[in-house]
């Protein structure tokens, strides 16, 4: 499957947050998106990095008091992996797996146009194995027929 196709699944909605928003402000919108990321957008719409718990709790290790405090900038990682809606899935499970994160913008024309977790493309495969193996007992079925 197609990340565009998962995309039009799931629609298009993506919380993001701003470079001068405080660390605070990201986690409440962690948590009360329940979600595990959020790409960091600059004032023109510009994906500029991806903050994800990972990185909070970082950043608690190295200052536990004043972390909340924390500009998503300062916390955030910069340098940024992303996909289009052209990607496949299964090579988007491969891409975060060998790259030790769990989430992956998309990007279509340099807009953002959504996030996909491991969890996403995890759930894809699990939906094309079922398939997959539904369809081999159907040729097996059919077969003791024949």
């Amino acid at each position: 499957m197609r990340v565009g196709q998962f995309l039009q699944t799931q629609g298009h909605r993506v919380i993001s947050c701003r470079p001068e928003d405080t660390a605070q402000t990201a986690a409440s919108l962690l948590s009360s998106n329940r979600i595990g990321a959020l790409p960091v957008r600059d004032a023109n719409g510009a994906l500029v990095g991806v903050l994800s718990e990972r990185d909070i709790v970082r950043g608690m290790s190295e200052n536990p008091a004043g972390v909340l405090n924390f500009k998503v900038s300062d916390l955030m990682t910069e340098n940024v992996i992303t996909a289009s809606s052209d990607d496949e899935m299964n090579d988007l499970m491969k891409v975060m797996s060998n790259n030790r994160f769990r989430h992956l913008p998309i990007l279509e024309n340099g807009e953002l146009i959504g996030m996909i977790s491991i969890r996403d493309s995890l759930a894809v495969r699990l939906q094309e194995s079922e398939l997959e193996a539904g369809v081999l007992r159907d040729n097996v079925i059919a077969a003791r027929y024949r």
